[in-house]
């Protein structure tokens, strides 16, 4: 069964950084357009950035434009999504996501259901001083 699996959450300062790592060991991730995701308490999973195959494109919601930036390596089957300039209102449970796209090499910032079908269980973020 194919899984996802996020690390690197925690608890930062606000104008602090963290970096947040998806890797799988069940499958690879060439070929597939990864999207970052984000839940805070009693609101829906929002999107907030993705990356095609082969690095191709990479978006970001505009609330993340200029903070956040996103990579991925396939060599070692990892996607990662560097924060910077943290706010409080970053703060959730942030998701990796993968579906299989290798060509067009495309992504789409959206949560919307069925666009992603291989999830992660998630990350907490809490920014806070």
């Amino acid at each position: 069964q194919a899984q996802l699996a996020e690390s690197g959450g925690g608890l930062v300062q606000p104008g602090g950084s963290l970096t947040l790592s998806c890797a799988s060991s069940t499958f690879v991730l060439d070929g597939y357009a990864v999207g970052w995701f984000r839940q805070a308490s009693g609101k829906e999973r929002e999107g907030v950035s993705c990356i095609s195959a082969r690095s191709v494109r990479k978006k970001y919601d505009d609330s993340v434009k200029g903070r956040f930036t996103i990579f991925r390596d396939d060599a070692k089957n990892i996607v990662t999504l560097h924060m910077n300039n943290l706010k409080p209102e970053d703060s959730g449970i942030y998701y990796c996501a993968a579906v299989w796209a290798p060509m067009p090499p495309l992504c789409v910032v959206s949560a919307d259901k069925g666009r992603y079908d291989i999830w992660g269980q998630g990350t907490q973020v809490t920014v806070s001083s």
